[in-house]
């Protein structure tokens, strides 16, 4: 037997692989409370967007119970997935949702910690910060 797998049931398991198929939690919150209390964001029509686009096996429309989507205080929105899911996928789907509504000049998504997604300005030095330093 090779060193590195196991012999379970006629099957064999590598690593940390698992005989049964156990209930995967991921947690992702975006948050969005900069741009939103600048008024340039809806974080109620970017919520809407997320449950109109996220795909579910192939299909939209289609969360069901695996895939929640909440709003919560001060414009943040939580997905919670009870499946794979893919956090650059929920990064994709927000630069989509901001090139929808022409914010995609101003604003970016930076991951600050795994699962943690925040909506930032660019930071932009003006031609007059240089000018009056002269």
């Amino acid at each position: 037997m090779a060193q590195g797998t196991k012999r379970h049931a006629g099957k064999a398991l590598k690593g940390n692989q698992q005989k049964g198929k156990g209930r995967i939690t991921k947690k992702f919150t975006i948050d969005a409370s900069q741009p939103s209390s600048d008024k340039i964001f809806d974080v109620s029509a970017f919520e809407k967007f997320l449950h109109d686009r996220i795909k579910v096996e192939g299909r939209t429309g289609n969360l069901g119970e695996t895939i929640q989507i909440s709003q919560k205080a001060d414009g943040k929105i939580e997905v919670i997935a009870h499946q794979e899911f893919s956090g650059r996928y929920l990064k994709y789907l927000t630069k989509k949702y901001l090139k929808k509504q022409q914010l995609r000049d101003w604003l970016r998504v930076v991951s600050k910690s795994r699962g943690y997604y925040e909506l930032r300005f660019y930071n932009v030095v003006g031609e007059q910060d240089d000018e009056e330093e002269d």
